[in-house]
């Protein structure tokens, strides 16, 4: 936890559950241990939904399609979502939640590595969620800026690892330090971008949003 979590269970008892739909697909993520965002997490990316309005939304990371399918219960009726998921179990299961969430229409589904994706993009967004891969966000940002728009929003879940971003990388097990290294690099890159104003915020497990200039 990198907020209290006395103030963090406060917090989520004022927010309602999800409901129909949104609700099963949540129960059944976390059942089956699939990491979906946050409860205070979402309510930020709500929030920025509400006051910033945009059409176009890409997700890298699908994951089960929960995040997708919830941000388009606060968009408008003619906003569009791409998202991209690399993993064929999950895209098997987001693609029989979308369905049932009545929204193949309105949310595209792209199988595929999202370095590869994004690579190969040309379209504009005015506004994109990373939640995939923490140690390829550095990879996919170059990209995610070329295609992000003028004014757009850009948002990354999990940036500080629980806290572990923190620590000197000599105490952080071996297996981890390529993420760390590389998470710091973002953290650092996207402070310092010069098509980028950001703050990184304290909340969930960290989330950086960025406006591009």
């Amino acid at each position: 936890m990198i907020v209290d979590e006395r103030i963090t269970s406060y917090i989520n008892s004022m927010n309602r559950d999800c409901q129909g739909i949104i609700g099963e697909i949540e129960r059944q993520a976390l059942e089956d241990g699939v990491p979906i965002v946050r409860p205070e997490t979402r309510e930020l990316i709500k929030t920025i939904i509400l006051m910033k309005c945009p059409s176009r939304v890409l997700e890298i990371g699908a994951a089960v399609g929960f995040s997708a399918i919830y941000m388009m219960d606060y968009l408008k009726e003619d906003a569009h979502i791409t998202t991209i998921e690399n993993w064929k179990p999950r895209i098997d299961q987001a693609r029989i939640n979308i369905e049932k969430a009545g929204l193949a229409g309105r949310i595209t589904l792209v199988e595929g590595d999202a370095a590869d994706v994004l690579a190969g993009m040309n379209d504009s967004y005015d506004m994109i969620f990373m939640d995939a891969a923490k140690g390829q966000y550095i990879n996919y940002l170059p990209d995610v800026v070329r295609i992000l728009d003028g004014g757009g929003v850009l948002l990354a879940d999990n940036v500080l690892q629980d806290g572990q971003v923190l620590d000197s990388r000599y105490v952080v097990e071996r297996r981890d330090r390529t993420i760390h290294s590389r998470m710091r690099e973002y953290l650092y890159t996207v402070k310092n971008h010069e098509l980028l104003d950001t703050a990184i915020i304290p909340i969930g497990d960290g989330v950086s949003l960025s406006v591009k200039r």
